[in-house]
């Protein structure tokens, strides 16, 4: 099993953190009756969530250009029309996927094109779910310029516990459906705005793999 890049500072974390305890634990508490066994169950628990949580796995990623694929691993929670004044200015469709602490929790580009936008917005850390957590929220947008279906904007939106968002969008550069746009951490939440044409192909409460689902066609 792969990591991602992303995940080295907190996996290192873990495991001194992890030593630290089992190390203290034996030296002040090592004739306790079970403060050991407690203690290696606490540093595993820590060390197998910190793990999964920046896994890599390998995963053969979908090339369509007459498909926009799923950004993110999760659940599609809002499929629904809107009026973006962030970037259109217009109505589009909102897809919204969310990704729990257990997800995988790479992002994806959704379609091949050129970036054309690319801005971090500060703001609040409602729940990832809350309906204001798209324009209220920390997060980040992208807009690649997709030949097929127009500007496709991706929204990666911090949540109650994902306190960081990391993204590697370039205005200007040439990007691919499967190519990394970044990573959140701890559980969150992308938004994906696209034309009233599109046709979606998914349904809420469906989950999602990024990379391979297909969200919409025209």
């Amino acid at each position: 099993m792969k990591f991602h890049k992303e995940g080295r500072a907190s996996i290192f974390l873990a495991i001194l953190i992890s030593i630290s305890l089992l190390v203290g634990t034996h030296i002040w508490l090592g004739e306790v009756a079970l403060a050991m066994p407690i203690a290696m169950a606490i540093a595993a628990f820590l060390m197998l969530a910190v793990l999964q949580f920046f896994r890599n796995p390998p995963r053969r990623f979908v090339q369509m250009d007459e498909a926009i694929i799923a950004p993110a691993d999760g659940k599609v929670v809002v499929i629904e029309e809107v009026h973006d004044e962030e970037f259109f200015n217009d109505k589009v469709k909102q897809i919204s996927i969310f990704m729990s602490p257990t997800n995988v929790h790479i992002n994806w580009y959704p379609v091949n094109g050129k970036v054309t936008y690319s801005k971090y917005h500060p703001g609040k850390f409602l729940v990832a779910w809350h309906p204001k957590s798209s324009t209220e929220n920390e997060r980040h947008s992208v807009v690649v310029e997709s030949k097929t279906f127009g500007p496709i904007l991706s929204k990666q939106i911090a949540g109650a516990v994902a306190r960081r968002i990391v993204n590697y969008a370039q205005e200007d550069n040439e990007v691919e459906q499967g190519h990394e746009m970044g990573f959140i951490k701890f559980g969150s939440r992308v938004d994906i705005l696209i034309p009233t044409s599109a046709n979606v192909q998914v349904k809420l409460e469906e989950k999602t793999v990024g990379g391979q689902t297909i969200l919409a066609t025209l």
